[in-house]
């Protein structure tokens, strides 16, 4: 699978340019990360990616296989093969977290899910992420802590089997065992099913114990410099400055 973003330019609904003119391909199996300041863009741009209603393409296109999704819904994305998981996910009170799962994924495969196997693939990804009985049987993401949501995102990334995920600050809110674990298991995950990763971060160190193979740095809605690891450390060094000053793509 290929995920083309093509010369895009989003707003928000009340006209604010947000995102103006970014370019990238990625394809199943590539890890891609994008890193920048914040209001840069990154995450209007992974939310304009997964079809958010509040934002809107005024010109370019999103394609996947060289077809255009830009008019489809989020749950038509998600049925491609495309995944999100967001920074800040909402605490739904109510919604069982396994019956909400269940349903992504028969919505996802368009196929009635097998009760016995599905659990017995659950127990195996909650062993593997430490996630506890309890917060399987608890709302979804109701009274979670910062690393159970980013655990049961993970959980959600595994089951739902995508082709293409996105990540939106995946270390955010983490602690650094919580960092090195959850990157860790993302790795793992990713390389079993082949999936193509596009990690959106402000800092190295979720980078630090994964190996991107593709570093985008973007401000004021663009993407300005493009390259392998070498980028990372020279941000490391010299930090945004030096590439906001005077070397815009």
């Amino acid at each position: 699978m290929q995920l083309e973003i093509k010369e895009l330019y989003v707003t928000t609904q009340e006209g604010k340019e947000i995102v103006n003119g970014v370019n990238l391909k990625i394809n199943s199996g590539e890890f891609h990360v994008i890193m920048g300041p914040n209001g840069s863009g990154k995450t209007t741009l992974a939310k304009a990616i997964m079809g958010y209603p509040s934002l809107k393409i005024v010109k370019g296109d999103v394609l996947v296989d060289g077809q255009s999704i830009k008019d489809m819904t989020a749950d038509k994305r998600a049925r491609l093969g495309l995944f999100m998981q967001f920074q800040n996910p909402v605490e739904i009170e109510g919604v069982g977290f396994v019956n909400f799962l269940r349903a992504a994924k028969e919505s996802v495969t368009g196929n009635t899910t097998d009760i016995k196997q599905f659990m017995g693939e659950i127990r195996s990804y909650t062993e593997k992420l430490a996630i506890t009985n309890g917060i399987v049987g608890r709302s979804l993401n109701h009274g979670f802590s910062g690393g159970e949501k980013k655990k049961a995102e993970v959980l959600q990334m595994a089951v739902l089997k995508p082709k293409i995920a996105i990540l939106d600050e995946p270390d955010s809110g983490l602690d650094i065992d919580a960092v090195k674990f959850v990157a860790n298991n993302v790795n793992e995950i990713a390389k079993a099913q082949e999936m193509g990763l596009l990690v959106i971060t402000h800092y190295n160190r979720i980078l630090s114990y994964m190996n991107p193979q593709f570093v985008h740095i973007m401000a004021e809605g663009k993407i300005i410099a493009e390259g392998g690891t070498e980028l990372i450390e020279r941000l490391e060094k010299e930090g945004y400055d030096s590439f906001l000053n005077g070397k815009r793509k």
